[in-house]
């Protein structure tokens, strides 16, 4: 399969969806897609029950980063949110998460504890320090087709000259793509595209700060990558709520009118087939 840093010379927009545990990993990987996305917001809430408010650690991302690299085959760009900690954290989280399998890393300005990019109450380190966070990642990585994707939140908070300052130091620090969080117009996405001639994602959330285009939208705006973190956590969610209404209703999900995957499909899906023919091939002897 091509890699991400290989697809990312090549011309078209990369769209990754988010996958937040091994069910949607899965599945993201068979529906063909140049990349997936491991969504910090998705991990958390499904993982911890928690929300994506500095609460997950290192260890709880690199276990899942592991887990999904490992059970996919697509390229999988991973949410490292501040690298945890300091430089030092930094260079140990991208040594981590390449190691674990990732092919991409996501580091982001915001001060600890950090929020989803898409509510409020965050704060960004000095420009200076978050320009050395991203110098340390690009000098930490084994190779260079390790990809860092550098995302700045300060223009909610400082506006978009500011973030476009710091893109600006991100890539002289070494960033490989470049990832302007909640913009707040289609015009602010167009300054940013006008702005810089690097891969840029688009950070297209459901219902959060940024507008949410299509991919001839985002190609003519400048945008390499469009990364859907939260639609498949809240389609799954969504439909859960209603599924489970109608149970606790009924008293029997017998007459539900909403899709179900197949059971078949969910079991071959998962990896039975392999199961059974391991049997097959070595059954138990009878005690």
């Amino acid at each position: 399969m091509t890699t991400l840093a290989e697809r990312l010379r090549q011309p078209g927009l990369i769209v990754a969806p988010g996958v937040y545990d091994m069910v949607s990993a899965k599945l993201a990987d068979a529906a063909g897609f140049d990349a997936l996305y491991m969504t910090g917001f998705g991990v958390v809430a499904s993982h911890l029950g928690l929300p994506d408010a500095g609460l997950a650690t290192y260890t709880d991302m690199v276990g899942r980063v592991r887990q999904i690299a490992e059970g996919t085959a697509t390229p999988l760009i991973a949410d490292g949110d501040t690298g945890y900690g300091g430089l030092l954290n930094v260079d140990h989280t991208v040594r981590g998460y390449e190691a674990a399998g990732a092919q991409a890393i996501q580091i982001e300005d915001q001060e600890f504890p950090k929020r989803c990019g898409h509510t409020p109450g965050r704060r960004v380190i000095p420009l200076a320090d978050a320009a050395r966070k991203v110098k340390v990642a690009a000098e930490a990585r084994a190779s260079k087709d390790f990809l860092i994707v550098a995302r700045t939140d300060a223009r909610t908070a400082h506006g978009l000259d500011e973030a476009l300052r710091r893109g600006e130091a991100f890539l002289k620090a070494g960033a490989d793509i470049l990832f302007i969080e909640s913009p707040e117009s289609v015009e602010e996405m167009e300054r940013i595209g006008r702005t810089f001639g690097v891969p840029l994602l688009a950070n297209m959330v459901e219902g959060g700060r940024t507008p949410l285009l299509g991919r001839g939208e985002l190609e003519a705006l400048g945008y390499k990558v469009a990364i859907f973190p939260v639609a498949g956590l809240l389609a799954a969610a969504g439909a859960l709520q209603a599924l489970y209404a109608h149970i606790k209703a009924a008293g029997s999900s017998r007459d539900w009118d909403g899709t179900l995957y197949p059971f078949p499909d969910f079991v071959r899906m998962i990896g039975f087939e392999r199961v059974w023919a391991f049997e097959r091939a070595h059954p138990e002897e009878p005690s």
